[in-house]
């Protein structure tokens, strides 16, 4: 990632987009290479511009968040851009799906600008947005619905998991439960670099694009069961 962050906004509002823009532009450090009204133009112009964030619209005509970010991340060479998802709602079942698909994170609309820079950095520094346990209040509010499928999984396996190693697969859960590194260190005596480099290679043999994404996983696989 190049030391200015090359920022991309999609937003269907017009005042909404340009008061992010006009923030971003105002700041040290960012620099604003692109807007976009809907969903498809945000595919085209990533591709294009290659930025490093991308401040996405949940909700928008002619494209909504969710598909445009999978679409941008499936298609995208290394470095991938950081997805951040712009929403109304924080228990909102389409940043969970946006979540599920490999955004780095989300952000209230009504957040101040200080929190969205700290944000904007976040996730272009490759940092998780969130403490863990507000991802898991997320998923959980979510994944419960999937929960009788979740148990079965747990009682018969999951094939997906299975190219895990048995710490890869303790640090995955522990992630999932909402546990940070630290505290995943202090509950398998390790160290917090050695958390970092078992969850890392976890996610590249699953083909996860964040920490959120983990999660979501970790639930949906049957490693985390909602409510236990």
């Amino acid at each position: 990632m190049s030391q200015v962050i090359r920022v991309l906004v999609v937003d269907d509002q017009f005042l909404i987009r340009a008061g992010l823009v006009g923030l971003l532009k105002a700041a040290p450090g960012t620099e604003v290479v692109g807007e976009a009204v809907d969903g498809e133009e945000a595919v085209a112009l990533a591709a294009r511009l290659r930025p490093d964030v991308i401040l996405m619209d949940i909700r928008m005509p002619g494209g909504n968040g969710i598909d445009a970010t999978a679409r941008i991340l499936a298609e995208a060479p290394d470095p991938a851009p950081r997805v951040l998802i712009l929403t109304t709602f924080d228990l909102d079942e389409y940043v969970y799906g946006a979540l599920r698909v490999g955004a780095s994170g989300f952000l209230l609309k009504d957040s101040g600008p200080e929190r969205l820079l700290a944000a904007v950095a976040a996730v272009a520094g490759g940092d998780h947005l969130f403490a863990p346990s507000v991802t898991r209040r997320l998923v959980e509010a979510f994944a419960h619905r999937a929960a009788p499928a979740a148990e079965e999984t747990v009682r018969s396996g999951a094939p997906e998991l299975d190219a895990l190693t048995g710490r890869e697969r303790e640090v995955l859960r522990l992630t999932g439960k909402g546990l940070s590194n630290g505290q995943i260190a202090g509950e398998l005596h390790i160290s917090e670099a050695t958390v970092k480099t078992h969850l890392n290679r976890a996610m590249g043999k699953l083909g996860l694009a964040s920490r959120a994404q983990a999660v979501v996983v970790a639930y949906e696989s049957g490693l985390v069961v909602p409510g236990l």
